[in-house]
C-alpha cells in the first residue's frame, strides 16, 4: 500500500519578503510583509499609500500617471521597511485585479484513478485539464479553486488525497481577467521595476483579510465598496465560490453630491465624510451644513443647506449599488450557499448608516470588516479601506495552490516562485 503523500508546502519560507500592491480608483496602497513563522503568517514592515491618479473605475487610463503614483507608494513602503530591506529594492509584488475585469466560471473535470490512491498529482491533473479548456488570448486565468470532489459518484468530498477509486470528478470555480486592462496594469508595474508574482481578485483578497473562519465556511458575501467599483465575493465551505462587481463606488456618490449641491468634487468629498449618511434621521431637516459654492473664492458668505438635502442625494445611490449587487447574487443561482451574512469593506463602507441600509436592501446580517490576519499593521491602515491590500498577503501565504501557474507547472522542477514568474513572463 503506498504511503499517503503530503501536500507540498503552500507557504513562502520564514523570513521571506513580499509586497502587496492594491491599485484602486481612489488610492494606491502597498504593504511590505515578512513571513514570521512556518505557518506563513506575515508581519507588516512597511506601508505606503497615495491618492490614485490615472485610474478610473478600476482601470488604468493614463499609464504615466499611474506609474508615477505606484513608484511613490512603493518607495514610501520601502523607506518604512528600510531597516529590514537593507538597501535592497523590492522586486516581487502580488497585485489586485478589480472586480469589473474579472469573470467567474464553473467547470467540472473528470480523471481516471483506476483503483489507485488519489495523489496530489491526480488533483493537479484534474485542475490542469479544466484550465486548458479556458485558456484564451482574450483573458488571463487568475484563480483555479477546487470546490467539491466526487469519487465513483460519492459526493461531498473536500480533500480526496489518500482515498481510492476508479473515477474522480471535481467541480471548479475559475476566475478569468480581461487581457487588455491586465496588460496595461502589468506595463505600469513593470515600468516601476517590479515583477508580478500573483494576481488576486479584489473582493477575494478583502474576504481573506476580514472574514473569520466560520463566515468562510457557513456562507458569507464580502462587498468591497471602492472608489470606482463595488466588488463582491461569495464564500462557502472555506472557499470563494463566486465573484462579480458593479461599476459604481464612492466616487459616484461624491459626483452626485457635487452636482446636486453645486459644489466642487473636493468639497463634496469633504461633506460626504463629515456629514454624509445613508439613512435619514429626524434631525436632518433642522441641522444646517455649509456648502461652498462652485467657482466662488469668497467664502465669507456661508451657503447653508439642510443636511437632509445631502442625505437625500447619498441614500438613492447607495441603495442602487446594493440593489445591483442583490440582483447579481439572485442571478448567480447559488441559492442558500450565499448564506445569511454580509461583511462590508472598502473606504466607502464607513459612511454613517450604510451598514443599516445594506441590511435593509439585502435582507442579511451585516457587519463592517477590517484586516484581522496581519500583525504589525499601523492604526492608520488597519480599517476597512485597507482590507484588500492586507488580504493580498494572506492570499499568497495561504492560497498559493489556487494559482494557475502552480497547477500547470506542478510536475516541473524549480521553486514555485521561479515557475510563477516564468509563467507570467511567458504569458504576457
Amino acid at each position: 500500500m503506498t504511503k499517503h503523500k503530503h501536500k507540498p508546502p503552500k507557504h513562502k519560507p520564514k523570513g521571506a519578503l513580499l509586497a502587496a500592491l492594491d491599485i484602486g480608483s481612489s488610492k494606491i496602497a502597498c504593504f511590505i510583509g515578512r513571513v514570521v513563522d512556518d505557518e506563513g503568517t506575515f508581519e507588516v514592515l512597511g506601508v505606503g499609500h497615495h491618492a490614485s491618479k490615472g485610474v478610473k473605475n478600476g482601470t488604468i487610463v493614463d499609464l504615466d500617471a499611474a506609474e508615477s503614483v505606484i513608484r511613490q507608494t512603493v518607495h514610501a513602503a520601502e523607506n518604512m521597511a528600510a531597516d529590514v530591506m537593507k538597501g535592497y529594492p523590492l522586486r516581487e509584488v502580488v497585485v489586485n485585479l478589480p472586480g469589473v475585469q474579472a469573470a467567474s466560471h464553473a467547470y467540472t473535470s473528470d480523471v481516471q484513478i483506476a483503483g489507485h490512491e488519489v495523489t496530489d498529482n491526480d488533483v493537479r491533473r484534474a485542475l490542469a485539464k479544466a484550465q486548458e479548456q479556458v485558456l484564451s488570448e482574450d483573458y488571463e486565468l487568475i484563480h483555479t479553486i477546487p470546490m467539491d470532489f466526487r469519487i465513483d459518484g460519492n459526493e461531498g468530498i473536500r480533500d480526496p488525497r489518500g482515498m481510492f477509486g476508479q473515477d474522480m470528478s471535481v467541480d471548479i470555480h475559475m476566475v478569468t481577467g480581461d487581457m487588455g486592462p491586465l496588460q496595461n496594469m502589468a506595463t505600469a508595474i513593470e515600468r516601476s521595476h517590479l515583477d508580478i508574482t500573483a494576481l488576486c481578485v479584489s473582493a477575494y483578497a478583502a474576504g481573506l483579510a476580514a472574514l473569520v473562519e466560520d463566515e468562510m465556511d457557513l456562507g458569507c458575501t464580502v462587498i468591497d465598496i471602492g472608489g470606482g467599483v463595488t466588488s463582491f465575493a461569495v464564500f462557502n465551505g472555506g472557499r470563494m465560490i463566486y465573484a462579480d462587481a458593479v461599476p459604481l463606488g464612492g466616487e459616484h456618490i461624491t459626483g452626485d453630491i457635487a452636482k446636486g449641491l453645486t459644489t466642487s468634487l473636493h468639497d463634496a468629498e469633504r461633506l460626504k465624510a463629515l456629514y454624509g449618511s445613508a439613512m435619514a434621521s429626524d434631525m436632518d431637516e433642522t441641522e444646517l451644513i455649509d456648502v461652498p459654492r462652485l467657482g466662488e473664492d469668497d467664502h465669507h458668505e456661508p451657503n447653508h443647506v439642510p443636511r437632509s438635502l445631502l442625505v437625500g442625494i447619498i441614500q438613492p445611490r447607495i441603495e442602487e449599488i446594493f440593489e445591483m449587487v442583490r440582483a447579481k447574487l439572485n442571478d448567480s443561482d447559488l441559492g442558500n450557499a450565499i448564506g445569511r451574512r454580509v461583511v462590508l469593506t472598502g473606504g466607502s463602507s464607513q459612511i454613517q448608516g450604510l451598514k443599516d441600509l445594506a441590511g435593509h436592501v439585502l435582507d442579511k446580517q451585516v457587519r463592517l470588516g477590517k484586516p484581522i490576519r496581519l500583525t504589525g499593521l499601523p492604526d492608520a491602515v488597519s480599517g476597512p479601506s485597507f482590507a484588500t491590500t492586507a488580504g493580498l498577503l494572506t492570499y499568497i501565504s495561504e492560497r498559493a495552490d489556487e494559482m494557475p501557474a502552480q497547477i500547470m507547472a506542478g510536475a516541473e522542477t524549480g521553486s514555485l516562485w521561479e515557475r510563477v514568474r516564468f509563467w507570467l513572463k511567458e504569458n504576457w
